[in-house]
C-alpha cells in the first residue's frame, strides 16, 4: 500500500495505492485463489474500516463528522479497481511509478514567467485536457503541503506480504513435508545442472521466463525425487559393475 496525497492538480487528496494477491491462506494453510472482488462490499469495508480507525484517532470529537459521512456516502468511499496485472514485469512497472514518484513531473510544468507557473493535467474524472496558471508563490504551496513528516512512512505492507508475523509460522502447512524435502532437492539439482552444464533447466529457452517446480511427473505418475533419483544411481552403479 502506497499513500499519497496529492491529484493530478496538485491539491489535497489523500488516497492509496494497493497491489492485492488474487487469493490468500485460509487459518488451515491452504491457499484459497479469489478470481472476483465485490466492489461494493470493498467499498464499504474500506469506509468502515478508515471511519473506525478515524475515530480511535482523533475521539468523540469525530463522532459528528463520522456519522456525516455515513450519509453523504452511502455507497462508501471510491474504490477504483485496476486490471488483473499477474506479470511480474508489469506489476514491477505498475507500483513502481508510485513508490517514488513526485508530485508532479517537470514535463507537466510548461511556462514559468518569474511570477506565474503554468502548467497542464488530464483531469481524473473525464480525461479532459486542463492547463493552469497560478503564481508561484502558490505553486509552491500546492507542492510542499505533500512533504511528508520525517520518518513518517509513506509505504505498508500487509497480509502475507507483511514482515515478522505470528502467523507465518504456520504457512509452512501450505506445503507438505514431503513437498518441501522435494523443492529442497529440486533447487539443489537446479543449481547443480547449471554449474556443471551452464543452464538453468527452469529457464524456458524461447522467452526466457523462469519456470516454477510444483510436480515431478514420470511415466505419466508423480513420483517423489529421491526416488527417481535412486532409480537413475541404481542403474549408473549397474553400468559400472558390468563395465
Amino acid at each position: 500500500m502506497v499513500l499519497h496525497t496529492f491529484g493530478r492538480d496538485l491539491k489535497w487528496n489523500p488516497h492509496i495505492h494497493c497491489l492485492i494477491s488474487e487469493g490468500g491462506y485460509s487459518d488451515d494453510g491452504v491457499w484459497r485463489h479469489v478470481t472476483h472482488f465485490n466492489y461494493t462490499y470493498l467499498r464499504n469495508a474500506f469506509r468502515t474500516a478508515l471511519l473506525n480507525e478515524m475515530e480511535n484517532k482523533l475521539g468523540q470529537s469525530f463522532k459528528n463528522i463520522k456519522a456525516n459521512c455515513y450519509s453523504e456516502h452511502k455507497h462508501g468511499f471510491y474504490v477504483y479497481a485496476k486490471p488483473n496485472k499477474c506479470n511480474p514485469k508489469t506489476v514491477i512497472k505498475y507500483i513502481g511509478r508510485y513508490l517514488g514518484r513526485p508530485v508532479i513531473a517537470t514535463s507537466r510544468i510548461d511556462k514559468y514567467d518569474g511570477e506565474f507557473v503554468t502548467f497542464h493535467y488530464n483531469r481524473h474524472e473525464d480525461e479532459k485536457y486542463i492547463v493552469e496558471t497560478l503564481p508561484a508563490i502558490d505553486f509552491i504551496k500546492r507542492l510542499i503541503r505533500h512533504i511528508p513528516e520525517k520518518h513518517f512512512k509513506m509505504i505498508r505492507y500487509a497480509g502475507i506480504y507483511a514482515r515478522h508475523r505470528e502467523i507465518d509460522k504456520h504457512l509452512y502447512h501450505a506445503i507438505s513435508k514431503e513437498k518441501q524435502h522435494i523443492f529442497c532437492s529440486f533447487n539443489q539439482w537446479r543449481t547443480a545442472i547449471l554449474s556443471s552444464f551452464g543452464y538453468d533447466p527452469l529457464q524456458c529457452p524461447d522467452c526466457k521466463h523462469k519456470m516454477v517446480f510444483l510436480e515431478l511427473y514420470y511415466n505419466h505418475k508423480r513420483v517423489p525425487l529421491e526416488e527417481l533419483y535412486e532409480k537413475a544411481m541404481s542403474k549408473s552403479r549397474g553400468k559400472r559393475s558390468s563395465a
